[in-house]
């Protein structure tokens, strides 16, 4: 992996000059308020209330017009992330009119919001719909109302089926369902009724993540307390997750995403594909002309005027195949060789060899990838993969 070095403040016009490569890059935009605060999450968000609404949106909305001028590159995705990114409201519309006036879009960008199924949908959709959005990344994380007051959640059951239905009748076809598995006191069985209950949307892409307690969260303080499933348990359930949704025609296209065909988070798979992004807001990161660079997690300083930090530069060998070896498709071996002029080296593959006998990742002709069964430590396979690198 790339040596990070001491974070230290970056010229802004440095980290975003005039380039000559003119590929579409990604745009992220991180709205970082939460009505409340869900006992697993560690992703940075505030309090919310309309005078910080609308402070952090101008904001917002002059940093997307600076960026716009100094970065001639089109853009064809964008995804609004949070925090609660739906509390914007109407506010919405103007953020995206910015990106326009700023940026050149490209007719047929993926536009994402992601949008917990609480509040008042009707108001939520119609702003959307009038921003531009066209596809939605709904966190319905459980279909058990007990489960979901466990999460911290605000909303109910009942509240994503209905936020699905509107969704659809404000015509809104591109929607994603995000799944936690591996909550507390879960087994095989209520695994199975929670993927009963969100795949009977047939929402065209599903996002599954395993629950991880992190520090600096409410489930992290009561740890000692929480029925988990132990290592074999989680990986029962991812296993039975997975073969649960292909069968009903889920293509299973990186460790914690499934799709109808055609339906890839094209906005994620930039990250996965090594590609460049700009993200904007506190805690948002970017990737741009070789150099990864981020916004402190500090709504004040973002607020204030301060600048992105540099990070370490990116996109090299061992990132790409790292962040390639997400995907079910893996390292293609011809588009490494475009990439970097040279050939995968030999170590890596002969380092894999052993791993393909345990049924952890496949190697042909054309490709490296993991299994299933990889995927759930895929972490460790490849940090010893890169050793050999």
């Amino acid at each position: 992996m790339p040596t990070k070095r001491t974070p230290r403040a970056y010229p802004a016009a440095a980290l975003v000059k005039y380039l000559t490569d003119k590929a579409p890059i990604g745009l992220y935009l991180h709205v970082p308020f939460c009505k409340r605060k869900c006992a697993y999450c560690d992703f940075y968000s505030s309090f919310v209330s309309d005078k910080l609404l609308d402070e952090y949106t101008k904001r917002l909305i002059t940093v997307i017009k600076t960026r716009g001028g100094e970065i001639h590159r089109p853009v064809n995705t964008v995804y609004i992330g949070g925090g609660t990114p739906s509390l914007l409201g109407d506010r919405l519309i103007a953020v995206m009119n910015a990106v326009r006036a700023s940026f050149s879009v490209s007719g047929n960008a993926e536009i994402t919001l992601e949008l917990n199924p609480d509040g008042n949908i009707k108001e939520i959709l119609s702003a959307a719909k009038r921003a531009g959005v066209n596809r939605l990344s709904v966190g319905a994380q459980s279909g058990n109302n007990e489960m979901l007051k466990t999460l911290g959640r605000t909303h109910t059951a009942e509240d994503t089926a209905a936020a699905v239905r509107l969704a659809r009748s404000c015509g809104f076809n591109n929607i994603s369902l995000d799944l936690m598995i591996a909550l507390p006191g879960s087994d095989i069985k209520s695994l199975e009724s929670d993927l009963e209950f969100l795949s009977g949307f047939c929402a065209p892409h599903i996002s599954v993540y395993i629950l991880k307690v992190e520090e600096n969260t409410a489930f992290y303080k009561r740890r000692g307390t929480l029925d988990l499933p132990d290592g074999d348990g989680a990986a029962e359930q991812y296993l039975f997750m997975c073969d649960y949704l292909e069968k009903r025609g889920y293509r299973h296209y990186e460790i914690s995403n499934f799709c109808l065909e055609n339906y890839e988070s094209r906005h994620n798979l930039k990250y996965w594909n090594c590609e460049e992004y700009l993200g904007i807001g506190p805690a948002a990161h970017s990737f741009l002309n070789g150099r990864r660079f981020y916004y402190p997690r500090d709504l004040k300083a973002f607020i204030n005027g301060n600048e992105p930090v540099y990070d370490c530069t990116g996109g090299d060998r061992e990132e790409y195949i790292m962040l390639r070896l997400r995907l079910k498709e893996g390292l293609l071996f011809k588009a490494y060789k475009t990439r970097f002029k040279t050939e995968v080296p030999k170590g890596l593959i002969k380092a894999a060899l052993p791993l393909e006998r345990a049924g952890l990742l496949k190697i042909t002709d054309n490709a490296l990838a993991l299994t299933d069964r990889g995927m759930i430590v895929s972490n460790s396979i490849i940090t010893e993969l890169l050793e050999n690198f």
